[in-house]
């Protein structure tokens, strides 16, 4: 698998700005990938070390859309909670 789309995006939340200052990070990841590949995909494309990647499958919410409220599963995702030995991330916007 290609590194580029295996993290897809950081997820920007208040719990993921508490979890950054532990140096753990939250991305939103392929489906497909496993921690093996998420761990190499971080530390190609960033100068850091990993030393540990959780990984949470949250299953698509089904929700009623429209004016005839027609139920819709939106899709699944697949959060890495990423661990950092060595480095840091500097991926949050500047205020």
């Amino acid at each position: 698998m290609r590194t580029n789309p295996i993290l897809i995006k950081p997820i920007l939340t208040e719990k993921a700005t508490k979890l950054a200052a532990e140096n753990k990070y939250m991305f939103l990841v392929n489906l497909k990938a496993n921690k093996y590949q998420i761990k190499f995909a971080m530390e190609k494309l960033y100068p850091v070390k990993v030393k540990a990647v959780n990984l949470y499958k949250r299953k698509g919410k089904t929700v009623k859309r429209g004016k005839k409220l027609v139920q819709k599963t939106l899709p699944d995702k697949k959060i890495a909670y990423i661990s950092l030995k060595e480095g840091k991330l500097d991926i949050f916007p500047k205020v």
